[in-house]
């Protein structure tokens, strides 16, 4: 009997968890992107210290680490928000779906630029886009055109133009959506300057894709019907000699450790270049400086928008949510004036955070990717 009443009990308890379980938690919980994570930070901080709701706790995981925990479920022990310096992958969509995360509320929050950068104690450089491929991927295409594991041990051995220093970039690991978007836009763009290699990304047909395959000595293991993913391949893979060191999500770190070494350049968001003017000096990149203004025109070639996804099971249950995202989406906050683009967020135009603005007003789902 008592057996059987022991098993009863924690039968209610369950089904009562169940039921219930995303009331079990009295505070926010926000993971991901460490270049979001200050915004996030300073929106928390004015929302927890202007309402009656618990300031909301942030976690910087990278934007790959924060979907991980974003996509495992439904309920307390999951985060109800994630950070994002990049859009969500669809791969990332699927896993959510799969464990019941299926009505999620996409918000962007602005624009970033990307700055490749160095203490103020080390010379300024100037780089092009195919200056940065040429000094990190892993390949390069050699004198007679097919790829070769990359040589290059110094800047100058890049462009005669460079510094005679040694190669030493502190990045971000493949976890971090700030490594996403700096191979996307900085690896590929300068990828994109060699004939073959722009040829291949826009190839159609298996005779175009294996013939400039062929042409550049790529092995044909690695073919692929789309250049575009072949191309990606070669672009993305960033060399694993020691020219690139990965530091962590820590963009602050990464900034402390240019401090004590002038000779190294350094790979993070604009906010953290902004915060630390004192210190690092952005490189020029294609001719361009990296400032608030060049980014918000688009003359920056490393910029990307910034994001953060919203558990929609999550609102209503958890307290503070909605409040939260207003705090967030005021014109206070990321409007042309407001104080996120004094932390160094760059806003977006009058039109789009109206759009977003109406999304989160009306927790729109977002669509299929």
């Amino acid at each position: 009997m008592k057996l059987k009443t022991f098993l009863m009990a924690v039968a209610f308890s369950v089904s009562v968890l169940g039921a219930g379980q995303a009331s079990a938690r009295d505070y926010i919980s926000i993971v991901g992107s460490s270049t979001v994570y200050p915004f996030a930070t300073v929106v928390a901080e004015k929302f927890g210290r202007s309402t009656a709701y618990s300031t909301p706790k942030i976690e910087s995981t990278g934007s790959g680490g924060g979907m991980k925990l974003f996509c495992g479920g439904i309920g307390p022990q999951h985060p109800d928000i994630s950070n994002a310096s990049r859009r969500m992958k669809k791969s990332e969509q699927e896993r959510c779906a799969k464990n019941g995360v299926r009505d999620i509320v996409e918000v962007k929050v602005g624009y970033d630029g990307i700055a490749i950068a160095n203490s103020k104690r080390g010379p300024s450089f100037e780089l092009s886009l195919k200056d940065v491929f040429l000094a990190l991927a892993k390949q390069i295409p050699g004198p007679d055109g097919k790829l070769i594991d990359n040589p290059h041990q110094s800047w100058k051995d890049v462009n005669s133009s460079l510094p005679d220093s040694r190669i030493e970039v502190l990045g971000p690991p493949p976890t971090s959506g700030t490594r996403d978007a700096f191979v996307e836009l900085a690896m590929e763009g300068g990828a994109k300057r060699f004939a073959d290699l722009k040829a291949l990304r826009s190839a159609r047909g298996e005779d175009e894709v294996k013939g400039l395959m062929a042409k550049l000595g790529i092995p044909m293991s690695a073919y692929n019907k789309k250049g575009k993913k072949v191309f990606q391949a070669v672009a993305h893979a960033i060399r694993e000699d020691g020219a690139y060191v990965e530091v962590g999500e820590n963009d602050n770190l990464i900034v402390q450790k240019l401090g004590d070494n002038p000779d190294a350049l350094g790979v993070f968001g604009f906010s953290f270049l902004d915060q630390n003017a004192d210190k690092v000096q952005g490189s020029r990149i294609d001719g361009v400086d990296i400032t608030f203004e060049s980014i918000a025109k688009g003359d920056y070639p490393v910029s990307r928008p910034l994001y953060f996804y919203v558990k929609k099971a999550h609102v209503g249950t958890i307290p503070g949510i909605e409040g939260y995202l207003k705090e967030f989406s005021s014109a206070k906050a990321w409007g042309d004036e407001g104080y996120l683009a004094d932390k160094g967020m760059i806003p977006m135009p009058v039109n789009e955070r109206e759009a977003f603005g109406s999304d989160i007003q009306n927790l729109r789902s977002m669509s299929q990717l």
